[in-house]
């Protein structure tokens, strides 16, 4: 069999399948729960006799062999995510919580001829992407903020210990499955060393490995292929604090285009703090991630950040809990942008043919206007009844066009062995049913008719029409006019 792409997402593993990790230990799988970068995540239980509870603690991460992600993710924590450490640093730092999900076991697995890897990871909650989704993009002011205390935190452990994340967005940002006041910045899939043994990568930049990374959010030295720093991962954390408080970003008309997006970033850093200032949203400033970024922008590729520092920029005064419910104005905000939507189609088709030449004939069929003639342009739906296929309908004529297309309509009309009116005559369209939809033309000159009148043949304006073309009763069956 040959093998998979290495891209790719790998084909599920039967539910109940055992996996045996790097020291032996046995983990069965459930059902598949997500996807996250190129693998599947399933249920997993250490109970391989028993079919794993959807109330379990653990899921497995499973890829191809051949696929560097994962591998990537590994790497980061046998390095720098084990236990031990964490609960260290937590102890030194005098920390409750470390948001990095707890790595349990890894190892390697054959199915149908395909090799696999795998991880085993601690169960995470709902990821802030769905959350955001919900609310419009956004989240209330004190919610971000704290955000960024708890990711500030996350990335100095992890600088600390030689890495970067280089992928911070609402999708690898997950609360905790016991505790949704805890938060995890998830997937190590991008995560790279910017330091070997206490010697930092030095500045290059590779336009071939240009704009690595999410397109919103990655940081300018990505974009320029340079190695990731941690100025980067405090740039990105600002670009993310930035959509959260205001729900868009300055670029997201741009996201097809890479060096489009990298431009709009240039502007926006070379233009604070004013330039992210002006994007406050209903009385949410977003005054601290201009601090963030300005800050950010002082940095030197090499320099460390002061995290302290950042904590104090993104303070409230007091430590704030998650609070994820739909920020003020959201709602009010759709409805604005709803008040300033055109008026509906049926009544923007009505005024719009004013401006279309004159229209030899018309047929109504299952809604729809269907043109006929030279020079008509084609016909929009009209929501009305059915109607007589032989029945007819003018377009309302511009006035300054008047006598050119009523030359023309006259022609067609002969053709057609139809009587020309002189002037402004506008027929009705008539359903089998008897319902009609009156379309008026704006003009100071009004009919005469009542409005219990309106089913009248002819909409006779004051303007005097010629004898010759005044039209009795309508004869035969579907009431079209006789010659004079």
């Amino acid at each position: 069999m040959s093998a998979p792409k290495k891209r790719g997402l790998p084909k599920p593993l039967p539910d109940g399948f055992i996996l045996t990790d790097n020291v032996k230990k046995k983990w069965r799988l459930g059902k598949v729960v997500g996807q996250g970068g190129f693998g599947l995540i399933y249920y997993a239980s250490q109970d391989i006799g028993s079919a794993v509870s959807a109330d379990t603690d653990f899921v497995v991460k499973v890829e191809y062999h051949e696929n560097g992600p994962l591998f990537c993710e590994l790497s980061f924590y046998k390095r720098a995510g084990r236990p031990e450490m964490m609960q260290k640093w937590m102890q030194s730092k005098r920390l409750d919580h470390l948001g990095i999900p707890k790595y349990w076991a890894s190892g390697q697995a054959e199915y149908n001829g395909i090799k696999y890897r795998f991880m085993v990871m601690e169960r995470l909650g709902t990821d802030l992407q769905k959350i955001s989704e919900r609310n419009g993009g956004r989240f209330k002011k004190a919610t971000v903020l704290r955000v960024g205390q708890v990711l500030v935190d996350i990335l100095e452990y992890i600088h600390e210990n030689e890495f970067v994340h280089a992928d911070i967005k609402a999708s690898n940002l997950m609360l905790g499955h016991r505790n949704p006041q805890e938060l995890y910045l998830a997937d190590y899939g991008l995560a790279n060393r910017y330091c070997n043994d206490g010697v930092q990568k030095q500045y290059h930049e590779n336009h071939r490995k240009g704009h690595d990374g999410t397109i919103e959010y990655t940081s300018l030295d990505a974009h320029r292929g340079v190695t990731g720093s941690r100025r980067g991962d405090i740039q990105i954390l600002g670009f993310c604090l930035l959509h959260w408080l205001c729900g868009s970003l300055p670029w997201d008309g741009d996201l097809k285009n890479a060096v489009k997006v990298m431009e709009a970033k240039d502007r926006l850093m070379d233009s604070l703090p004013e330039s992210v200032q002006q994007l406050s949203v209903n009385g949410a400033s977003t005054a601290e991630v201009a601090s963030l970024l300005l800050y950010v922008k002082s940095l030197n590729f090499h320099d460390k950040p002061d995290y302290q520092r950042l904590r104090q920029i993104l303070s409230t005064g007091t430590k704030e809990k998650l609070d994820f419910s739909v920020p003020r104005g959201v709602g009010e905000k759709k409805s604005a942008s709803k008040a300033l939507e055109p008026p509906n189609r049926g009544k923007a088709r009505c005024s719009s043919t004013k401006h279309q030449p004159a229209m030899s004939s018309i047929e109504v069929q299952n809604g729809q206007r269907k043109a006929k003639g030279q020079g008509v342009s084609k016909a929009k739906p009209v929501a009305i009844g059915e109607e007589d296929d032989d029945e007819e309908d003018d377009d309302e004529e511009d006035e300054g066009g008047r006598e050119k297309k009523l030359k023309q309509a006259s022609c067609n009309r002969r053709r057609q062995n139809v009587p020309q009116k002189s002037d402004r005559v506008t027929r009705s369209l008539r359903s089998r049913a008897g319902t009609l939809k009156s379309y008026k033309e704006d003009d100071s000159t009004n009919d005469d008719d009542d409005e219990e009148e309106e089913e009248k043949e002819e909409d006779v304006r004051s303007n005097p029409i010629d004898p010759r073309y005044i039209r009795g009763p309508p004869k035969g069956k579907r009431g079209r006019p006789k010659m004079v």
